[in-house]
Formats: C-alpha cells, sequence, structure tokens
C-alpha cells in the first residue's frame, strides 16, 4: 500500500507566505519576455514560458482547489492543455505541441494564475484547506520551483535557436568570481564506511523531500577520492583539444552514437572558438576557472574517462555533501551563470552546476510513491535516467537539499550541468 502524505508543520502565515513569494517569482522570471518569447518550443523536451506558467497553476487548481465538493474549472478544457503527465488527471495535450497552444493567450494565463492564486490564499487564510490538502500545496510550491529552473533552461535553449542570439536578459550581471583562479585539482579522501543516505518519508522529518529520496537507508561506501571542485571550462577545453569528441574509446556505445547523429564537437552553447559561450545574457567569454556546464551524462563520462578517473555514485556524493551546509550561488544571485570559486576542502556542491553521478535513478529499497495520481511524479520515471545532484545556478536555494535525486536522460544537456571527479582510494 502507498504511503499516504503526513501532516505538514507549516503554519498558515508561513505556508501563505511561501505560496506569494513562489508565484510572484515565477511572474518575475517571465517578465523579461514578450508574448512571442513565451510561445517559444525550441524542441520536444522543452517547454513554451506561458505553459509554463498555466500548468504550475493548473497543479494547484487540480490537486488543492479542485478536492472541495462542487469545484468548477477555471475554463472548460484547460485541464487538457496544461495536464503533463498525470493520466490519473486525465487526458493531456501532446508534450511535443505545447507550441502550437496559441490559445489562451500569455495575458489569459496571467489571469488564471491571479484567479487560481486569490482562491487559494483565500481559502487557506480561512481555514479551510485540510491537513491534505496543505501538504500538496506545500508540494505545489516545490513542483513550481522545479519548473522556474526549467523554465529558464528552456528559454536559453529557444534563444540559442535564433541566429541573433538575443539575451533573455541584458542587464544580467556578469560573474564576480571571473579572476578567481583554479588550482590543481585537489583530492578528498573517505575511508570506506556503512552511510545512511536519503531522507525519510516526508514530512516525518524536518523539512520537504519528494518521494524518490525516500526512504533513508543504510548504503556501503568503499573507500573513495572525491574531487574538491567540479570540473572547469578550461578543463574541459583540454579535453576538446585533444580530440576528445573524435576518439571512440572514450565513450559508452550510446554516447558515441549521439555524437556522430548530433555532429557534437563541443558542449552546448559554446561557440566554436572555444572561447565563448551563449548565455542568459547573450554570448559571453568563457571563464576557464568557472565550471563546465550544459554537458550530458555522455560527455560527462567521456571527460572522467579521458581523466583517468570515473563519475561519483551519488551515495558518495551524498556522504560528502551532507556534513556541508547547503550554500552556494543559486537563482537569487541574479547572475543565472555558473561562477568560480577559491578556497580549500569541498566547495561548490551546491549551485553553480548539477553534477551527474554514475547512478542510475532508481528506487531506493522500500521506496512507496504517494498515494494516487500524485503517485505518478516521479516514480514511473525511474528507467533509462541518471542521476545528478547539487542545483544549480538556476535552481531557487530553499529548494535544495543534500537529498535531493534530479534526474534526466543521458543524452540531455540543456540543463545547468556539469560534473565533479572521483576515483578509488
Amino acid at each position: 500500500m502507498s504511503r499516504v502524505i503526513e501532516p505538514a508543520a507549516d503554519s498558515t502565515a508561513a505556508l501563505a507566505g511561501r505560496f506569494a513569494r513562489v508565484r510572484a517569482r515565477t511572474l518575475e522570471l517571465a517578465a523579461p519576455l514578450s508574448a512571442e518569447d513565451a510561445m517559444l518550443q525550441s524542441m520536444p523536451e522543452a517547454s513554451p514560458a506561458k505553459w509554463h506558467l498555466a500548468h504550475t497553476t493548473w497543479f494547484f487548481e487540480q490537486f488543492v482547489l479542485a478536492r472541495a465538493p462542487g469545484h468548477r474549472p477555471y475554463r472548460d478544457g484547460w485541464a487538457v492543455l496544461f495536464n503533463s503527465y498525470y493520466r490519473g488527471a486525465g487526458a493531456a495535450h501532446p508534450r511535443a505541441q505545447r507550441g502550437l497552444l496559441s490559445r489562451p493567450t500569455l495575458d489569459e494565463v496571467k489571469a488564471y494564475r491571479a484567479e487560481v492564486d486569490a482562491r487559494l490564499l483565500e481559502a487557506l487564510t480561512r481555514d479551510a484547506l485540510d491537513g491534505e490538502a496543505r501538504r500538496i500545496l506545500l508540494l505545489g510550491l516545490h513542483h513550481e520551483q522545479q519548473h522556474q529552473e526549467l523554465l529558464l533552461t528552456d528559454v536559453l535553449h529557444g534563444l540559442a535557436c535564433h541566429p541573433g542570439r538575443p539575451a533573455y536578459r541584458d542587464d544580467l550581471p556578469a560573474p564576480a568570481s571571473g579572476d578567481a583562479v583554479c588550482a590543481a585539482c585537489a583530492w578528498i579522501a573517505f575511508d570506506e564506511a556503512v552511510v545512511e543516505i536519503g531522507a525519510s518519508p516526508w514530512p516525518a522529518h524536518r523539512g520537504f523531500a519528494f518521494d524518490n529520496e525516500s526512504p533513508r537507508h543504510r548504503v556501503l561506501t568503499a573507500a573513495f577520492q572525491l574531487a574538491a571542485r567540479p570540473v572547469s571550462n578550461a578543463e574541459f577545453r583540454a579535453f576538446v583539444e585533444d580530440g576528445g569528441y573524435r576518439t571512440p574509446s572514450l565513450w559508452l556505445s550510446d554516447g558515441w552514437e549521439t555524437v556522430e547523429r548530433e555532429g557534437w564537437d563541443r558542449p552546448l552553447y559554446w561557440q566554436e572558438d572555444l572561447e565563448s559561450a551563449f548565455t542568459l545574457g547573450g554570448v559571453r567569454a568563457l571563464d576557464p576557472h568557472a565550471p563546465v556546464c550544459h554537458l550530458s551524462y555522455y560527455e560527462a563520462d567521456a571527460f572522467a574517462r579521458w581523466a583517468g578517473a570515473r563519475l561519483p555514485t551519488e551515495a558518495e556524493w551524498e556522504r560528502a555533501a551532507t556534513a556541508l551546509p547547503v550554500q552556494g550561488r543559486f537563482a537569487e544571485d541574479g547572475v543565472l551563470q555558473p561562477q568560480s570559486a577559491s578556497g580549500s576542502g569541498l566547495r561548490q556542491m551546491f549551485g553553480d552546476v548539477w553534477e551527474w553521478t554514475a547512478s542510475a535513478y532508481a528506487p531506493y529499497p522500500g521506496y512507496r510513491p504517494w498515494r494516487g495520481t500524485l503517485g505518478e511524479y516521479n516514480g514511473k520515471f525511474m528507467c533509462g535516467q541518471y542521476v545528478l545532484r547539487g542545483g544549480s545556478c538556476a535552481t531557487p536555494g530553499d529548494h535544495v537539499r543534500a537529498s535531493y535525486r534530479n534526474f534526466f536522460y543521458p543524452r540531455d544537456r540543456w540543463q545547468f550541468a556539469g560534473l565533479r571527479l572521483a576515483r578509488g582510494a
């Protein structure tokens, strides 16, 4: 039997405040976009910004407001347009055709957001939401924060397809740490140990966690070493210049087939000069010391093999990260681009770039999805994908924790994904 979501500890005031902040932040991220920009869908895996604005609103209407007896949909037919993959909630418009949804207009979607926000806050403040509805409301806020990052990465991919390379925002600040020099990679050693990873089923522990992070369980990690920092642009450029994209022996079979089929010869958004890259602020010089990003799992794995190392497992990564505070460069910093950093010991475990791990996205021992349609959120995607850890420069900072498991297909590289090396002791 699937687990029932347990009571949330958030007070009404705290939950209402978080709801208002998260919803306002999504509109803030979409504000630089024209109605035409908000329609861009550059590939089936990406979604238009307008769809993100509507889908996150549909989530609250479908799973919170619709629990009330006599609920009437905001607009007939919109549930089909803005459902994603929740088959238990009914039919969904094809994912690859979201960019064809010129109606409703962007203004109508914003009006939808405003109406659902007003209804939810009114119900919350008059204590009309039961414990389960409040818990789903909090889940919906973390769901929306995931879509905030997707909105940025999808917009970046769409604008990169324009021959003029227009910036999402011309006023984005340049990274402040461009003068920080990455020293030769240092290694941090960890002894063999049995460690606990994961989270207790939410919210039996303090703080939020998705169902795929539980249950907490013990894992044996053999002695290993972890690089003190992520791989830099300069280091990855050396891989490119050494013929890394022309050497089949460095690649997994599926990876090499992808390189040949797609014509990859450098990371996504890098320009031909290998000195600049397209960013949300337009084409900018590559900081050689900043973490490399927009890599697929295949590219990360090939680089690790070229470097005589490997990718860490997610158990190794979490063991190292658990001892650290969740601090880093996140979306709130406003740079929206990975930055270099100096210092000693493990650094940049959180923020800047998601880090690919060698672990396939699979259920933990004893995993149970959430009850009902919300059980489709994570569990049914546990096939053919790999786990990333740590968050990025486009991730909301209060959305990240050491146990957080992000996941993408090994070919995907439009996310802010990089890598950190590992090796045996």
